[in-house]
């Protein structure tokens, strides 16, 4: 039990490296960090946020998360927008310039990993499905903060 553990591991270890890689390089022309797109893809996703939601959804601390906002923010790709009802809420929304990049990476991410499928055989590739799925629901869940503790 204990090598079919450390396979896993070390299959992890390699896919997590594969991906940063994959990640790193698409960063490189687009002039921002890892935390920055990944900060820009959730609020693209979400249509808008709060700081409290993107940390969460990134598993992230508020103050670490507030610093990325606030680079995205003086970088034109992300604005704070204060609730009308409540001037204390303030939800996170792509700027135009933040919207067009959004889209040109989630084109991006789509078409590698669209690639990356199809080079699995069509027996395999809802079997590959279901096991992620499994893993990843298998991962604890932590936020930065819980790791400081």
């Amino acid at each position: 039990m204990e090598k079919r553990s450390h396979q896993l591991r070390e299959q992890i270890r390699v896919f997590i490296r594969k991906l940063g890689l994959i990640e790193r390089s698409g960063m490189e022309c687009c002039g921002v960090t890892l935390s920055q797109c990944h900060a820009i893809v959730e609020v693209g996703r979400k249509g808008s946020l709060s700081v409290n939601d993107l940390a969460e959804l990134l598993n992230l601390g508020k103050s670490t998360v507030s610093k990325t906002v606030d680079k995205l923010v003086s970088g034109g790709l992300l604005v704070r927008d204060p609730d009308k009802n409540d001037r204390r809420y303030v939800v996170l929304k792509l700027t135009e310039q933040g919207q067009k990049f959004y889209d040109s990476i989630d084109e991006q991410m789509e078409n590698y990993f669209s690639t990356v499928f199809h080079a699995i055989s069509k027996e395999k590739r809802n079997q590959v499905l279901e096991s992620l799925s499994l893993l990843v629901k298998a991962l604890p869940d932590f936020s930065e903060g819980e790791k400081e503790k």
